[in-house]
């Protein structure tokens, strides 16, 4: 690609873009996606920021939910929109719309070693399928697959597989969620941002503990740390071994021996308070396949922006 482009990678928080081109990713910005009322509003404002000397022609934009046809609706944010209204109305030639995690996907294969950090055992087979499973403000799952001389992604939507309950205490936690407010646990219903506060209260309501204030999913990972809140602790615990449940699963159901790649910015937020070897218990343990989940490596993305990497070497591509 000779032309400089747009690129976005769109969450039910955050509107992240950039531009892009040969020369790599510049200008990265952040913006709040609930001071828009759309993409196309939110992608304006962005390029009257930049102002760049050259209106790109083409644009890349990952977003959170399932990309189906022209018309478009994210699953944890009210924005809606023609694929085609929007490439006119930003004056594009291209206008490439793909989930989310299909473009953190993309970024694997092209992210450096200090972009990533192992926990735990195992080895990546070369050329191996490979999992990305990532919370967020919702789950975000995909995988690569080699399809001979590179990586193809495949993009799905894994977040809402039905999460299994293991011990009486989650049981309990699931059948109050139930009682509250949901016909189906999923897995993004308890290992997200929005999981963090749905496990929170649930908690709350099973012991009794209506002095604790309500809390956002950054306050609770906070109390949880910082050692202030008991019950935040739990949460942050049990979050840890839900996604590495998730993970787990998806390591077996791909045969994922390339590895299993952890996105999205909480665990990134708890950074040393990671609790590596509760996880990696957690992915291992499947009964006989103990020793099967043993030898697939577990990396955390480090990179701040890994959604921009694969939409790069997309556009790069096309």
């Amino acid at each position: 690609m000779a032309e400089r482009g747009l690129i976005g990678d769109i969450g039910a928080t955050n509107a992240r873009f950039a531009l892009t081109g040969p020369e790599g990713i510049t200008d990265e910005l952040i913006l709040k996606c609930g001071n828009y009322p759309g993409i196309l509003e939110a992608a304006q404002d962005y390029l009257a920021r930049v102002n760049p000397a050259n209106a790109p022609k083409a644009a890349a934009v990952a977003i959170a939910g399932p990309v189906n046809g022209d018309w478009f609706e994210m699953t944890n944010h009210p924005w809606h929109f023609s694929q085609e209204e929007t490439r006119r109305a930003l004056g594009l030639d291209v206008f490439h719309l793909m989930n989310d995690f299909k473009a953190v996907a993309l970024a694997v294969p092209h992210l450096q070693p200090a972009d990533l950090h192992k926990i735990g055992g195992g080895a990546a087979v070369a050329r191996g399928p490979i999992g990305i499973v990532g919370p967020g403000t919702g789950l975000g799952v995909a995988s690569l697959v080699w399809g001979g001389n590179r990586y193809f992604a495949a993009p799905g939507e894994g977040g809402h597989v039905t999460m299994p309950a293991r011990t009486l205490r989650e049981f309990d936690l699931f059948r109050v969620l139930i009682d509250q407010k949901y016909t189906h646990i999923s897995a993004e219903r308890v290992c997200s941002g929005k999981g963090l506060v749905n496990v929170y209260n649930a908690l709350r309501i099973l012991d009794g503990r209506s002095d604790l204030p309500d809390r956002t999913p950054e306050e609770i990972g906070a109390a949880a740390v910082d050692g202030s809140c008991a019950l935040c602790a739990e949460v942050k615990d049990l979050m840890t071994c839900f996604l590495a449940r998730v993970a787990g699963n998806l390591a077996l159901t791909l045969g994922a021996q390339g590895g299993i790649y952890i996105a999205g910015g909480i665990v990134g937020r708890w950074g040393k308070d990671f609790d590596e070897a509760m996880f990696r218990e957690e992915f291992e343990s499947k009964g006989r396949f103990r020793e099967y989940m043993e030898a697939i490596p577990t990396l955390l993305i480090r990179h701040e922006f890994p959604a921009f990497v694969g939409l790069h070497a997309d556009l790069l591509s096309a």
